[in-house]
């Protein structure tokens, strides 16, 4: 038994004193060291003779939205801002046919009136007008008057010292005539609508000549009411002369 554990110790202390000899004497093996990798060298670019002699201009596709050749710009762009600014008064509930209503009007009134079938668009005249004094020494005037504008149905009365000389003349377009005998003195005399036409106003045109065919007066009624006269007043002068 003493010879087993005398063998024990013996052999564990060999093998300790085996193990630090092998620590002292064992060094590592170093990494081999290499050197800096080398560079690559470039591999030279050989280049075509044939495509240096021919000047390619490089190709570039075209844009056909923006050639103005081609399509014309459109003010319909997607994105662009409509314009706010607006001379017209109008709101955005308006009916867009009102704002032509007036121009219809008044082209229609123009057309009608060159066409002879209407009148000045303007106000009755509610009052007699008065056309002045007339002096003469003649016997009598010959007073011609027609419509001169729409003949349109308008209807006069001459009447002289309250006497009727023509007691429902109708205007036409041509000149009607007719006489007025003169007293001595003062001597009143008018011309009355006696309607309205039926494109506007009584409307008429006179001429006064004496009785020599001299010109006395011309001159003309528009849009007279029914009713309105024109007043003339006709002074007749002695035509004797005094020894």
């Amino acid at each position: 038994m003493k010879h087993f554990l005398f063998f024990m110790l013996f052999f564990t202390t060999l093998m300790v004193s085996a193990q630090t000899e092998l620590g002292t004497k064992y060094k590592p093996i170093p990494a081999p060291k290499f050197g800096a990798k080398p560079k690559k060298t470039p591999v030279p670019e050989v280049k075509d003779p044939q495509a240096e002699s021919l000047d390619i201009p490089s190709i570039k596709t075209p844009n056909v939205f923006e050639n103005k050749t081609i399509t014309t710009p459109s003010k319909f762009q997607i994105g662009e801002e409509k314009s706010k600014f607006s001379m017209s008064t109008e709101t955005d509930f308006a009916n867009p046919g009102d704002r032509y209503v007036d121009k219809m009007e008044k082209d229609l009134n123009k057309a009608l009136k060159d066409a002879g079938l209407t009148e000045d668009q303007q106000p009755l005249v509610m009052k007699d007008v008065s056309y002045g004094d007339i002096r003469t020494k003649s016997p009598y005037f010959v007073i011609k008057c027609r419509d001169y504008g729409a003949i349109d149905g308008d209807l006069i009365k001459a009447v002289l010292n309250k006497d009727v000389i023509k007691e429902r003349l109708l205007l036409r377009a041509d000149y009607q005539e007719f006489r007025i005998y003169l007293a001595d003195g003062i001597n009143t005399f008018e011309m009355i609508a006696l309607n309205k036409g039926q494109y506007g106003g009584n409307t008429g045109q006179f001429q006064i000549y004496d009785a020599e065919g001299k010109f006395i007066l011309s001159d003309l009624w528009q849009n007279f009411n029914t009713g309105v006269q024109a007043k003339f007043i006709i002074v007749k002068e002695d035509d004797k002369v005094k020894k």
